[in-house]
């Protein structure tokens, strides 16, 4: 085939007569004689590939052409949407195809755009066909105009205008430039709910997400009127009298008004309540699979009680989870009222179809762009080519989510079209950033200048592996810290971590002497799962502690004293875990619980240590939720010696007790050293709620907590008036760069030489 732009003496064809007269367009010339080709020749290309344009045509050098043949030639280069014209012509016994090329949009712009991110409108933008490198049509220019438009009225900006400008550049390419005039949002200036009698207005209006200007409004933007978010509220009536008996219950009309000046905007809702019905009882109809009276023990409706349709709701779903269990992943159970009006009461019928029992064909990832397959799969226990069991999928869903690395997990259940008894699974999952780099820089009188970094990767590669490395040049409190995880270093899913470490402390006392506390050491760990929520961890390390330097500690001048300058621990862990919370980031409901246990079973130091903790999140609604979490710490001295005091407890800050100085309870050495105790509890207890305006995203929430708690010495009484307490509110945020807690509180109980500290923040504590 020869490329050429030199033009001879051509003969237009019939091809383009019949092609031409299909889009449309008239001409009238002589048909071609059918002919074997010589050689095909492109016209007119500046950006599009030639291979482009071959491989459209119907014909190839040597092939016989016809008119019919040119034809299709035609409408094949016009589908492509890259030329405005097309021409074949004839040259002796060589076909010449010239073109002319659409122009290419180079870039979109944006200018007096406030009110949204580029990224938003340019991909509503490309959807509608106008975008970077693609070809450009004017005809589309009206269609982006009005989607921009749509955009604007879905945040109340009614008076929004567009201008659209189209710059022609060279090599048939244009710049498009959108200019906006976005206006003020139109605010709610009342809102109206008319034919109410059992409920008054202000308290059905205090249930809406939408409201009329307030002192908040300004940040929380609920005077902005939304279609979907008015459908919600009226979704949300409803179910206010439906749960409290008024089963015919109906929303009338709704109607919205906006002033002539596009700011201003009224809506009013009528509604019909009808009368009370109360649950007379509950019969079961349909096929049950013989298991009656399983399904009956998962009933929520109660005879002698209102009708609320969030009981009904909550009984379809449970009879549809266990038919999931028998592998009938499309049962269908209907709740059929039967109404008796003259008394007010009403008989639930619950029809039950469980329609066909079904087996997993395949199983899909979507969504995984980083992290790998395999990653994903190995959580689950639903497997393809095995009868579909919905408890199984929900444990895998709960399984994948509380490996944190996706902000969001869901299933997908799609029947295999042509069979009867088969379907697909796909998880999508939403990935959310797994590193977190932290480099800081600090000053203090003690320490001068400091340096802190550290680099953790919760899903190394997209493997599911960890790594971290931290690094803290702190005067007093130097750290060298390198551990990883691989949490299937068997196939079996048996856990490997490993930590590598060395530490330097030097406290400075009253008198300014400086001692130094220097603590290499290395531990091997690994956690062999029992059950699907159950692992037993066992593990192995090695620690050496060196004090150098003039110790006046106490404390320490009396370990170094009894152990020498040096000494030498080889701890054996043994543990436990369960976890069987929603989520390990934003857990709503479930427990984990852990124990461990340190015993140094070698070296000069013998020891044992042992840690406890509990943790209990109960869903109070579907945005509130209540957590709580306890912790217990002990550790006694072997072989008739004390404690190793570099293994005590510390309490305070958050994780602990907030409010007091992180680290400062417990006892305090005649020196005026924290040096904490060999006995540890703190119990925590938060209420998470949504911040205003943010939805349900549990991402970002606020909280009310109280903590109680403290540490004690081995020559200590713990008794209740020991206990620290404090209470207060604060803000949890999955940040990009780690789980973020701020807190501020007061201290409920206290002694006067307690360090204080009513506003806390740490990041990357879980609690």
């Amino acid at each position: 085939m020869h490329f050429s732009t030199v033009r001879h003496s051509l003969r237009p064809v019939a091809a383009v007569v019949v092609a031409l007269g299909a889009l449309g367009t008239a001409a009238s010339t002589r048909a071609a004689e059918p002919f074997i080709i010589a050689d095909i020749r492109l016209e007119g290309l500046q950006r599009t590939d030639p291979g482009t344009v071959f491989a459209s045509l119907p014909f190839r050098v040597g092939d016989t052409y016809s008119d019919e043949k040119g034809a299709a030639a035609l409408r094949a280069l016009f589908a492509t949407g890259l030329f405005k014209d097309v021409r074949v012509e004839i040259d002796g016994k060589v076909l010449v195809v010239v073109v002319e090329e659409r122009a290419v949009i180079a870039a979109v712009t944006f200018v007096g755009l406030k009110e949204f991110d580029n990224d938003t409108l340019s991909k509503a933008l490309k959807d509608s066909g106008i975008g970077e490198g693609l070809p450009f049509d004017r005809a589309l220019i009206d269609r982006a105009e009005q989607e921009i438009k749509r955009q604007y009225l879905t945040r109340s900006l009614y008076g929004a205008e567009v201008v659209t400008t189209v710059t022609p550049l060279e090599r048939n390419r244009v710049n498009v430039s959108f200019t906006m005039s976005e206006g003020d949002a139109a605010k709610i200036k009342e809102i109206r709910i008319v034919g109410s009698k059992v409920f008054s207005e202000s308290t059905l209006l205090g249930l809406l997400e939408q409201t009329t200007g307030g002192w908040l409004t300004w940040y929380t933007k609920t005077d902005r009127y939304s279609r979907s978010k008015l459908n919600a509220d009226l979704e949300t009536i409803r179910a206010y009298y439906t749960n409290r008996g008024y089963l015919e219950f109906e929303i009338e009309s709704t109607q919205v008004t906006i002033s002539p000046d596009k700011q201003d905007i009224s809506v009013t809702i009528s509604v019909r309540e009808g009368q009370r019905y109360t649950v007379t009882g509950v019969k079961l109809e349909g096929d049950y699979l013989g298991k009656e009276e399983e399904f009956r023990r998962l009933v929520r409706i109660r005879p002698g009680q209102p009708y609320r349709s969030e009981d009904v709701a909550a009984t379809t779903k449970l009879f549809g989870d266990l038919y999931g269990l028998y592998g009938y992943a499309f049962a269908r159970t209907q709740a059929r009222p039967e109404i008796d009006r003259v008394n007010g009461q009403v008989a639930v019928v619950l029809v039950a179809e469980p329609q066909r029992r079904v087996y997993v064909r395949r199983i899909n990832v979507a969504g995984n762009n980083k992290s790998r397959d395999e990653v994903v799969r190995r959580e689950f226990r639903q497997f393809e080519s095995a009868w579909y069991d919905g408890g199984k999928i929900k444990l895998s869903r709960d399984r994948v989510d509380r490996l944190g690395y996706f902000k969001d997990v869901e299933v997908e259940t799609e029947e295999v079209p042509g069979t009867a008894d088969q379907v697909d699974l796909t998880i999508k999952v939403t990935e959310k950033p797994t590193g977190n780099l932290l480099i800081g820089a600090g000053y203090s009188s003690s320490d001068k200048v400091s340096f802190t970094a550290s680099i953790k990767q919760e899903n190394v590669f997209g493997t599911g592996n960890y790594l971290g490395l931290e690094l803290n040049t702190s005067k007093s409190n130097r750290t060298l810290v390198v551990s990883t995880v691989d949490p299937y270093f068997t196939i079996d899913g048996i856990s490997r971590a490993v930590d590598l470490f060395y530490r330097t402390t030097k406290p400075i006392n009253s008198q300014g002497e400086e001692y130094e506390l220097i603590t290499p050491g290395a531990t091997i760990r690994f956690g062999v799962p029992f059950s699907e929520f159950d692992t037993v961890f066992v593990g192995l390390g090695f620690e050496s502690t060196r004090i150098a330097g003039n110790v006046t500690n106490k404390s320490y001048r009396d370990y170094r004293e009894l152990y020498g300058s040096s000494s030498t621990a080889i701890p054996l862990t043994l543990g436990w875990a369960r976890d069987d919370r929603d989520s390990a980031i934003s857990p709503t409901t479930g427990k984990y619980q852990r124990v461990n246990l340190e015993w140094s079973v070698a070296g000069d130091v013998r020891y044992l240590r042992a840690n406890l903790q509990y943790q209990h999140f109960i869903p109070i609604t579907n945005r509130f939720t209540f957590g709580l979490n306890s912790e217990l710490g002990w550790g006694k001295g072997l072989g008739n010696k004390p404690y190793p005091i570099f293994k005590n407890f510390f309490g305070g800050g958050l994780g602990s007790v907030r409010v007091f100085e992180q680290g400062s309870l417990g006892i305090v050495d005649v020196t005026n050293n924290y040096i904490g105790g060999n006995r540890k509890l703190n119990v925590n207890a938060e209420l998470y709620v949504p911040v205003p305006g943010g939805g349900n995203d549990k991402s970002l929430r606020l909280f009310g907590f109280a903590d109680a708690g403290n540490v004690w010495g081995e020559n200590e009484k713990i008794d209740l008036d020991s206990l620290r307490a404090s209470a207060g509110i604060g803000l949890s945020w999955i940040s990009p760069v780690g789980p973020l807690k701020l807190s501020w509180g007061t201290p409920l109980r206290s002694k006067p030489t307690d360090r204080i500290q009513k506003f806390q923040f740490q990041i990357g504590t879980a609690f």
